[in-house]
């Protein structure tokens, strides 16, 4: 009986000691999602449950604390929140841990669409986002990364603290006027946020003229969510064409860089002697050979104003570098196409040209 009691008081010791708590701020940097997110799932859906200290602070439990991180990483997975707020904890770590679908590797670029990485100015904003969120307009198209008060406050955390990765800068303003701008790059500039965009309730023609003018995408707030989630979903369709068209300019230079390292030997056949070998084919019934002919000049021409493009502007002198190399490329393979034409209709191959006629290339 003795030992029996003593467990007992041991166990009603360990229920009774104090557990630890944490502030909301504390909660939302653990759970690596801005405070007005944190608190919007914990008054609208009651996602979490935390007690309300004598001061009128909100204490998070440690198991508060894990819930919150779960339901951050699961909502960026693509859950919706209000499905979330109803499950219990231990659903969650089954879901988080369940195998996810992988998308395949060849999948066109344009279905493999990213959520649109955004830092918010304004919190009255970001709950309206939220919503569209929650709601599934915008769906995992759109990440709210952190959120702020002012365009100060943000550029002071981007300078005090690791930032995430972001694709869009978006500022509401109550007013815009002239010089706005300046204060804008300063938090853009320290976000390194490629692109950014302003709604607005009241602006001068001279605010939003400067705006316009240094590439923002500004809109005057609409009342109701649907106008604001169309206009947001049109920035992610850009921002979508942008980095397909990176994609592509970044597989043009590795192809340049490929030709490059292929070797253009000068041309085989000389500019007077193509024009002859065309008319000499075009006796026969076969017209490959004057075709071809036709085409090895017009390439050979290109390659060569390809070159003095080049030589010209150094401003487009890579541009034109890779474009010669590929016309000089071209000119080879249809060189080695008309010789075997030639061979086969028993034609003799245009005259090579000397070295002094070899101009340009």
């Amino acid at each position: 009986m003795t030992f029996a009691k003593s467990l007992f008081q041991q166990e009603a010791s360990q229920a009774n000691k104090p557990q630890p708590t944490f502030r909301s701020g504390a909660v939302a940097r653990i759970a690596g999602m801005p405070v007005a997110t944190l608190r919007i799932w914990e008054q609208r859906y009651q996602a979490v449950r935390p007690v309300t200290a004598a001061s009128g602070h909100r204490l998070y439990s440690s198991s508060d604390v894990e819930r919150a991180t779960l339901l951050r990483r699961l909502t960026a997975q693509g859950h919706a929140i209000g499905l979330l707020a109803t499950l219990e904890t231990e659903q969650m770590r089954e879901m988080l841990h369940a195998p996810q679908i992988t998308m395949p590797a060849n999948r066109p670029v344009a279905q493999k669409q990213l959520a649109m990485r955004v830092v918010v100015m304004g919190q009255a904003l970001s709950s309206r986002l939220q919503r569209l969120i929650d709601r599934q307009p915008l769906g995992s198209a759109l990440q709210m990364v952190a959120v702020f008060d002012t365009l100060v406050e943000a550029t002071e955390a981007a300078q005090h603290s690791v930032k995430p990765p972001v694709d869009l800068m978006l500022w509401q303003a109550t007013s815009l006027h002239t010089g706005a701008w300046q204060e804008l790059r300063v938090a853009q500039n320290a976000w390194q946020a490629p692109a950014v965009a302003v709604v607005y309730r009241f602006s001068s023609a001279a605010g939003r003229a400067e705006l316009n003018g240094a590439g923002a995408s500004i809109l005057y707030e609409p009342l109701d969510d649907e106008s604001l989630g169309q206009w947001l979903a049109s920035l992610n369709r850009a921002k979508t064409q942008t980095d397909e068209i990176a994609s592509a300019i970044d597989l043009t230079i590795s192809n340049a860089e490929s030709l490059a390292k292929q070797s253009i030997l000068p041309p085989r056949f000389g500019d007077t002697a193509l024009i002859q070998f065309a008319g000499l084919s075009s006796k026969i019934v076969c017209e490959c050979p004057s075709h071809l002919a036709e085409l090895l000049l017009q390439v050979s021409y290109f390659e060569k104003y390809s070159s003095d493009c080049a030589n010209r502007s150094a401003a487009d002198a890579q541009l034109h570098t890779y474009l010669q190399q590929v016309a000089g490329t071209a000119r080879m393979l249809f060189e080695k196409a008309l010789e075997q034409v030639a061979i086969a209709e028993g034609l003799p191959l245009p005259l090579v040209p000397t070295a002094s006629s070899v101009q340009g290339v």
